[in-house]
């Protein structure tokens, strides 16, 4: 619960670190707003206090036109307070709440629990429906495209998953008493970089170290699917059945990630966009993260020296499953050269439509191209190719495999029952894929060698799993640290994996 008088003080402070964590809304004038909004301060008899956009809308008050409230950081509810919650918000973001055969129960049941629990989960959490969430949530993702791209209002529409113009122009003027057209003329958003494509900017809450997530990406780069050039990282991206290409830098001084997207169809951009930020892992709060494993006395200065370091995710389970398996028992360089060779042996080509673009050439391959795929032209042991095959299959028959379950524990239990998947494999997937935030794989190397003491052995890796304990439900970036501290240390095949 929200207490009002702690609200209105960090409304009266203008406190960035509450930015995203609540809404106040004011009864005056029937608007909602971020608290770090420039407009005149509100009486405090006035102001009615929210844990998300969607329940400041839900109660009946309109976004700001001036805070933009579509451009907070994402809500940290994911960060312990409700798994489930954190996990029904992943999935309405790629659009599982879209759509004339959407439904609440069918949500549920991918979450592992029943409709009424999920029903009582967000309205405790975001004191709103799930329903209530999806709608806010393309409102507000259409408000973004109309501020900050030049999007025809019909495409405005279909992007942000609007069944019908009508519905989006009736929406729209309900809320903001005006037509959406009328909003883009105080549009002051990025220019469009050229035909067909779209940039958006994704905020994140700070800290964030993009130099270490740049680093992850640059080393792992495989040649034809993704590149990084200075400080932009580019891939191709497979989405739908549609290809594409986007383009990631970073705004520091406004704590944006600036995405261009070049895709087909603009229907693929609410997909691809929480691809990106599950990539880049944009939603986390790492002020919270700090907080919880600053207090080991082991990691304390691991988290003091690197505050923004975050959890690098998959653009695509299947893809991070296929990394893994080429990267058993071989140096990262070698994984990257073996998959470097299965995408030029059966991905789908690329064309670029931009000189931007020139170095990408391919896609992942999908599962049913690696099934068919002759891999004995790899090199590698008949175990591995076989155990390829294998997860190919699996993934064609559960295109839910690397989506997370109720827990950690069954998401790990699920991918282990596909042969060739241990549990290193396992949690390193349910760890970047799945993005569970208390997936650790604690037979890991580098880990291990991370966690040890100076002068002290290295433990083992039950004593690894029973010293990480402390450190839930953010295990996954104690890992990162362990990596990073290990990496440091100069040996050769450090750092995360």
């Amino acid at each position: 619960m929200l207490d009002p008088d702690v609200c209105y003080r960090a409304l009266k402070a203008r406190d960035a670190r509450f930015d995203g964590r609540l809404f106040v809304a004011v009864t005056t004038t029937r608007i909602y707003c971020r608290p770090v909004c420039p407009a005149s301060l509100a009486k405090r008899e006035n102001c009615r206090f929210f844990p998300s956009a969607a329940a400041a809308q839900e109660a009946g008050f309109r976004p700001c036109l001036r805070c933009r409230p579509e451009t907070a950081p994402a809500h940290g509810a994911w960060n312990g307070t409700s798994n489930t919650v954190w996990r029904g918000l992943a999935l309405i973001a790629e659009g599982s709440l879209d759509g004339d055969e959407a439904s609440v129960e069918a949500l549920a049941e991918r979450l592992g629990v029943g409709e009424r629990q999920l029903r009582r989960l967000f309205q405790q959490h975001l004191g709103a429906s799930p329903i209530a969430v999806a709608q806010t949530r393309r409102v507000l993702f259409a408000k973004q495209l109309i501020h900050e791209t030049p999007l025809p209002m019909a495409e405005v529409a279909l992007a942000a998953g609007f069944g019908s113009v009508r519905r989006f122009n009736e929406t729209f003027q309900r809320l903001y008493a005006r037509p959406p057209s009328a909003l883009r003329r105080a549009r002051s958003g990025p220019a469009r970089p050229g035909a067909g494509a779209v940039t958006v900017r994704l905020r994140y809450r700070p800290p964030y170290d993009f130099d270490a997530m740049l680093g992850f990406l640059a080393a792992r780069a495989v040649a034809g699917v993704e590149v990084v050039e200075g400080r932009c990282y580019r891939r191709t991206l497979l989405h739908d059945g549609a290809l594409g290409s986007v383009a990631i830098t970073h705004l520091a001084r406004e704590s944006s990630l600036v995405a261009t997207i070049r895709f087909p169809s603009v229907r693929a951009l609410p997909g691809v966009i929480a691809r990106i930020r599950r990539a880049f892992d944009v939603d986390v709060d790492m002020e919270a993260v700090a907080r919880h494993l600053g207090g080991d006395p082991f990691l304390k200065p691991l988290v003091a020296a690197r505050p923004g370091l975050r959890a690098a995710g998959a653009w695509d389970g299947f893809e991070l499953g296929v990394r893994a398996v080429l990267g058993q028992q071989v140096s990262l360089a070698a994984a990257r050269t073996l998959a470097g060779k299965l995408v030029r042996l059966c991905g789908a080509r690329f064309e670029p439509a931009d000189a931007s673009d020139a170095a990408l050439g391919f896609a992942f391959p999908t599962p049913d191209a690696v099934r068919r795929a002759r891999l004995d032209a790899l090199g590698m042991p008949e175990a591995r190719r076989r155990a390829l095959r294998t997860l190919a299959e699996a993934a064609l028959e559960d295109p839910e495999l690397f989506q997370p379950r109720a827990s950690v524990e069954e998401t790990v239990q699920r991918l282990c029952e596909v042969p060739g998947l241990g549990a290193w494999s396992a949690h390193y997937i349910a760890l970047r894929a799945a993005r569970e935030p208390d997936a650790f794989p604690s037979s890991d190397l580098g880990l291990l060698r991370g966690a040890t003491e100076s002068g002290e052995r290295r433990p083992t890796p039950r004593e690894l799993e029973r010293r990480s304990e402390r450190w839930r439900p953010f295990r996954a970036y104690a890992a990162e640290q362990l990596w990073a501290a290990d990496a440091a240390r100069k040996h050769p095949s450090g750092g995360s994996p």
